[in-house]
């Protein structure tokens, strides 16, 4: 189901059942909202102890006057379900919807999430309040989305996930001997007899089985999906046919965002990038990364459900965003695909966990302060640029990010057990591209790969079944591929392929993997061009962690060694394979290297922005495409004025200012039939 609007989102996080008792704010905030150019709140996240105070008893009489309100006002409402914190009578009378640790122990009710996902108690309740909702609000005009729960993640090790987690892998595998084959279990004679036999991984049992390890982290998103499509279908047998979404986070570690993505209409996420702990253009390129892969989750756009409007309360040093920073963030969401960019929180909690944590409205009261006028300034723009809602980003680069690649690599006990870098080597070829002005998607295995233009696999460590021949089709039909190191090594159970690496490219690489460096901290070699290489590289760059030594069959060296026993052995080399062109980067190079190899290769291959002149540092631009119009957004995180490189041909100004260098964290959006 397709989610339309007319707008772009602006809003947040609000609260008002913590402030039912005093009617005067809850006029003001009305107010506040307004002014601020606030035209969408979510409610009802956590308020399932106020909606349902006691079983069976149901309170929604506060909540209706709130959405008319909102509505009257022309504030569109994304309701949610309750489910992310149950209340305290259902804690008490329904024990086993608390979870149990991996040690087996089961918590008290407390904070939030702390719930089982297995339960048939858990899920029956939920689905009853979810019905009520929907039955309820499902129709009202001022609600136009449902936020299912909030924020999943966490798991559960209970006598109901045991048994589930039994059944998932009697359905995967079919037999116990498939399975001990798969885990290769005679390792340590832990052979399994039967699935009655297999526990979760706990610190108290088993945890080196890593084909067991990997299975339980895909267990636990399948049954996280399995719960928010029985959430989904609650609403829908309450009679609401609205679409839904649910708030991810970041690089979550725990939950395969592809797989959750499948239950949603509309991916949103929240956003708290520490931009005072390095420079602020590092924080933008991860951020826009994330804004990216949330956007590639479902290849349509996104939006920003939460971020911080000033300091957060949770993390280490609680640092103020400083002026212009929250225009910066908000524009970047919108510049990467986004359909909205909001906040939490629309009024400060005055107790608990997060009273001092950012807010639309402090503690104050007033809309004379710097957050609010900030907030009242992206609320005009995005008016400004409202047409941008409903266009889409196309990408000529891909980068491989698989959750389930991610989880064998950081458990395999393999080269660096301590700083594999897998982050900072996405983030290496993120930013080289991203300094070419080109739009980037972040794409799995599952994915469809054909599309793209340049493909590339950094520490692509597992290989499921089929996606070597995906690879070799799109190297063969004219595609250029880049493999790192440590790509190729395992396949989908964590088993290592025999007959040599990276498996299946081989071939398409022109060469074979043969050992791989583990690098102390303090070590470090170089990478040295050869004299009339494909690109005119002349630099000679450090590279640190790991270094692969290969063999060559066929491949051209291009950079080699410059230091230990491995010293000229080719540490970049090149390949034609088909139609296409394939490059293995042998080692983890620093940031310069992929900047300046990927400038050349993109020149080389004729894959560019379409601007005139260079781009200059910390300018970041995004293209956005609707109705045969393409808009372009310039963002400055660097440190300094910029002047910014404008397209070819007959432009239409939609916000700021091209006849000035464009100040940092300022924007210029255009627009080009």
């Amino acid at each position: 189901m397709e989610f339309k609007t007319q707008k772009l989102l602006h809003g947040g996080d609000y609260n008002p059942e913590q402030w039912l008792d005093r009617p005067d704010i809850l006029e003001k905030d009305l107010e506040m909202l307004e002014e601020a150019g606030c035209n969408t709140v979510s409610l009802g996240i956590f308020s399932w102890a106020v909606l349902e105070p006691e079983e069976g008893v149901f309170h929604f009489e506060w909540l209706e006057e709130i959405i008319d309100r909102l509505y009257e006002k022309g504030i569109s409402t994304i309701l949610a379900t309750p489910s992310g914190a149950r209340p305290k009578w259902l804690a008490d009378k329904y024990p086993e919807v608390l979870r149990v640790d991996e040690a087996r122990r089961r918590q008290l009710f407390g904070h939030r999430h702390n719930h089982c996902y297995t339960s048939p108690v858990y899920r029956e309740k939920t689905g009853i309040i979810n019905r009520k909702l929907a039955e309820h609000f499902g129709k009202h005009p001022g609600v136009i989305l449902w936020h299912i729960s909030n924020e999943y993640g966490g798991e559960c090790h209970c006598p109901l996930c045991q048994e589930a987690f039994r059944s998932w892998l009697k359905e995967r595998y079919g037999t116990i001997e498939k399975l001990n084959k798969c885990w290769n279990t005679t390792f340590w004679s832990h052979t399994y007899q039967s699935f009655d036999q297999i526990e979760s991984p706990s610190s108290i049992g088993e945890t080196q089985l890593h084909g067991l390890n990997l299975d339980w982290k895909r267990f636990v998103s399948f049954q996280t999906a399995d719960f928010i499509r029985q959430e989904v279908r609650s609403v829908r047998e309450g009679g609401s046919s609205l679409p839904v979404t649910a708030n991810l986070m970041h690089y979550f570690q725990t939950l395969d965002y592809f797989k959750l993505a499948k239950e949603l209409d509309i991916v949103s996420w929240d956003t708290y990038p520490t931009w005072h702990k390095e420079a602020v253009l590092e924080t933008a390129y991860d951020n826009g990364m994330c804004h990216d892969l949330m956007r590639s989750l479902k290849g349509k756009p996104f939006f920003q459900m939460e971020s911080c409007p000033t300091s957060t309360n949770w993390q280490s040093v609680s640092k103020l965003k400083r002026p212009g920073v929250l225009f910066a963030q908000s524009m970047q969401a919108i510049a990467h695909g986004g359909e909205g960019a909001m906040y939490f929180q629309v009024r400060q909690s005055r107790g608990a966990s997060e009273k001092f944590h950012g807010a639309i409205i402090d503690h104050y009261g007033g809309n004379d302060t710097r957050v609010f006028r900030e907030v009242a300034k992206t609320g005009r723009v995005l008016k400004q640029i409202s047409e941008l809602a409903g266009s889409t980003v196309s990408s000529q680069a891909a980068i491989l990010y698989d959750w389930e690649s991610q989880w064998a690599m950081n458990d395999s006990q393999g080269p660096r057990n301590k700083g594999l870098h897998y982050h900072e080597a996405l983030l290496k070829f993120y930013r080289g591209f991203r300094k070419q002005g080109l739009n980037v998607d972040l794409v799995d295995m599952d994915c469809d790969i054909q599309k793209y233009r340049v493909l590339a696999i950094p520490m692509g460590y597992m290989f499921k079944e089929g996606f070597a021949e995906k690879v070799r089709k799109f190297v063969e039909e004219g595609g250029i591929l880049i493999v790192t190191y440590w790509s190729g090594i395992a396949d989908d159970t964590d088993l290592c392929y025999l007959g040599g690496t990276p498996h299946g490219l081989m071939d398409v690489l022109g060469i074979r993997s043969t050992e791989i460096d583990g690098l102390y901290d303090w070590e470090e070699n170089s990478m040295i061009p050869e004299e009339k290489n494909s690109l005119g590289l002349e630099k000679t760059y450090v590279c640190k962690n790991l270094c692969d030594l290969v063999e060559l069959r066929g491949a051209k060296p291009e950079m080699t060694y410059g230091s230990d026993f491995y010293q000229g052995y080719a540490a970049v080399t090149s390949h034609s394979f088909g139609k296409g062109q394939a490059w293995y980067v042998a080692a983890d190079g620093e940031a310069a290297f992929y900047e300046d190899f990927l400038k050349r290769l993109m020149q080389e291959c004729c894959v560019a922005a379409a601007v005139k002149g260079e781009i200059p540092t910390g300018l970041e631009i995004t293209t956005r495409e609707k109705d045969g119009v393409c808009y372009y957004i310039y963002q400055n995180f660097g440190t300094a004025s910029v002047k910014i490189p404008v397209p070819e041909g007959e432009i239409q100004v939609i916000y700021g200012d091209i006849e000035k260098e464009l100040p940092v964290y300022e924007m210029v959006v255009l627009k080009k039939q």
